[in-house]
């Protein structure tokens, strides 16, 4: 079993499998997850050496792949003697990682391949990426982002698509009203989960809402959101299919024929994605994912926090940011 060196951290495989017996009503709980992160800039924005790196409330450098827990804490859990279980109050709602902000173009991720995995921007044939505006979208139609401590195996084939995993954390489109910044980590409740083929991997989509969001309440599954945002499925399935089409790129494909699964289905899929990520950061074999992390400190690629400072120092000094192309405002037209 992993354990977290960071106070009050869940106990990860039991987090996964353990079901609790009762959940406390919300107003007795407080999530902590939002209030203990923090971001360091590095380079110049819109460069390719711009990094974003974050720190813990305890000052330390982290990798906001490895270190952030899927699950989030309660106040209630800080209570909890470090060795034991944790109550599984939150076994429906999860940390996420916000790598862009919804209505911009920049193509933030988290750098995997790194240490420390900072956000960093794509690169494409030795260009900073950007998506395209297509009519009558403006960038990216949701808060996007990713669930820490979750992987695709690209080992795995789904039984269901018969895709292999993508690599990467598993994605999540957030569609609360408020416009989240880049590094922000919040809490958010899984409504449903699209299936998306990139060329030919399996890359899934988590639909979900920030759980602070003033309509929250409203929304407790992928019906929820056909009822309450009508049209916004359909537009995001819309976007997700003809991203990549103006930069000459087919349209992408969807298992399942392009339905979205509900929350239980996502749910599993998120534990799913967990346990390869348990599985992935306590191996030695070597991969192409840097899982240098600071509180997994089971895993044999845990380090100390003096070489994490080490690692942001020794990145480029933050710097004037670089302007944006104008061919980023572009507005594409796609035949039907």
């Amino acid at each position: 079993m992993l354990v977290l060196r960071s106070y009050g951290a869940l106990a990860l495989c039991q987090a996964v499998l353990t079901r609790c017996p009762g959940r406390l009503p919300a107003a007795s709980r407080r999530w902590l997850s939002m209030e203990r992160y923090s971001t360091q800039e590095r380079g110049r924005p819109n460069t390719a050496e711009y990094r974003l790196y974050f720190k813990n409330d305890d000052g330390q450098f982290i990798s906001p792949f490895h270190d952030i827990p899927l699950y989030p804490e309660t106040d209630k859990d800080v209570d909890v003697p470090a060795k034991k279980s944790k109550p599984n109050w939150n076994k429906n709602v999860f940390n996420m990682v916000v790598e862009v902000p919804r209505w911009t173009n920049a193509k933030m991720e988290i750098a995997t391949k790194e240490p420390l995995n900072p956000i960093k921007q794509d690169v494409k044939k030795g260009k900073l990426r950007y998506v395209a505006n297509i009519f009558p979208h403006k960038g990216y139609i949701w808060n996007y982002g990713a669930l820490p401590q979750t992987w695709e195996d690209p080992k795995h084939k789904d039984e269901s698509t018969k895709c292999c995993g993508d690599n990467d954390p598993i994605d999540v489109c957030e569609i609360g009203s408020k416009v989240c910044s880049r590094g922000e980590v919040i809490i958010v409740k899984p409504l449903g989960v699209l299936g998306l083929i990139d060329e030919g991997e399996m890359d899934w989509k988590v639909i979900a809402i920030n759980i602070d969001d003033p309509e929250a309440d409203k929304f407790n599954d992928i019906e929820d959101v056909r009822k309450h945002k009508p049209g916004y499925l359909e537009a995001t399935v819309d976007w997700l299919k003809s991203y990549k089409v103006p930069d000459g790129k087919p349209e992408n494909q969807f298992g399942f024929n392009g339905e979205f699964k509900n929350k239980d289905f996502a749910i599993e899929v998120i534990k799913n994605t967990h346990s390869y990520w348990i599985d992935l950061v306590n191996k030695s074999d070597k991969t192409d994912i840097d899982c240098k992390s600071v509180t997994v400190i089971d895993s044999p690629f845990c380090c100390s926090k003096e070489e994490a400072e080490s690692i942001v120092k020794s990145a480029p000094s933050t710097g004037s940011q670089s302007p944006i192309p104008s061919e980023v405002d572009v507005w594409h037209f796609l035949k039907s």
